[in-house]
């Protein structure tokens, strides 16, 4: 039995992605506090809604998708009702399985997640690393429930805060980058429907060949870029106002408060 503990978009991402993946409805338990989004879970997927306790009494698998100055309150809610027998899997940034594991009885394994947005489109990039008591079975089990929305990858846990900055908060970043180039279309005069498609499939196919041609960055912005030109001319300009520099500190500031977040 699976629960997901946390319904939010992340959770619900989730749920979708195990029912579409073939798991059955009957095995996958939902804890979802807000009385008309549970009875909406019901209505949508046909799953079981219960509180967390419950939850905890019943599933092996536990998914937590809560954010980080909530999570600890459940560990200790739920621990009483867990065992060795359990495997949690928490999505919450920023929280270790060092801090994860002092919420629960001694041997549970714990595996940590950090998922991005684009799984609520089954696009997501999630990596896991695990804890003291996590064992390589463990671990295929998170990658088989995560990879129902998207690319699983395992990672050192000395690596997750630098993971969370790159992926997890990766999309923004992107997001922020299209949000500028509309807007400088539609200040030189471009219809904003016009501009987002153009910008929005020019991010798609870039994305693509980055994924798939197996180059480095490098080369493919190498090959935009002809001596003298267009491309040339707006990196020129990119260089100038420290836009890489820009990127890197944000990147940093991103990994600080991961690491902040378990602190705390």
């Amino acid at each position: 039995m699976i629960a997901i503990i946390g319904a939010g978009k992340m959770g619900e991402a989730l749920l979708a992605g195990l029912l579409a993946k073939g798991h059955a409805p009957e095995g996958v338990l939902v804890t979802e506090p807000r009385a008309e989004h549970a009875a909406e879970l019901r209505g949508r997927y046909g799953v079981e809604t219960v509180p967390a306790a419950d939850a905890a009494k019943r599933a092996d698998t536990l998914l937590l998708a809560l954010k980080p100055q909530d999570m600890l309150a459940l560990l200790d809610d739920i621990a009483p009702h867990l065992s060795r027998g359990h495997l949690v899997i928490s999505v919450a940034a920023g929280l270790t399985t060092v801090v994860l594991e002092s919420h629960l009885p001694s041997g549970v394994p714990v595996v940590r997640a950090m998922p991005n947005t684009p799984a609520l489109m089954g696009q997501g990039m999630t990596a896991v690393s695990g804890g003291a008591h996590t064992e390589a079975a463990h671990l295929d089990r998170a990658e088989e429930l995560l990879g129902t929305v998207g690319e699983v990858l395992r990672v050192g846990e000395q690596h997750m805060d630098t993971v969370t900055a790159i992926s997890g908060s990766g999309p923004a970043y992107f997001y922020f980058i299209a949000e500028t180039m509309i807007e400088a279309g539609v200040a030189m005069g471009m219809p904003r429907v016009t501009a987002q498609r153009l910008v929005g499939q020019t991010i798609t196919g870039a994305a693509a060949m980055l994924d798939g041609s197996g180059e480095h960055p490098v080369v493919l912005r190498e090959a935009v870029t002809s001596p003298g030109g267009t491309t040339a001319a707006a990196l020129r300009e990119l260089e100038r106002h420290g836009v890489r520099t820009a990127f890197t500190d944000a990147i940093e500031a991103a990994r600080d408060r991961s690491r902040a977040l378990s602190e705390s």
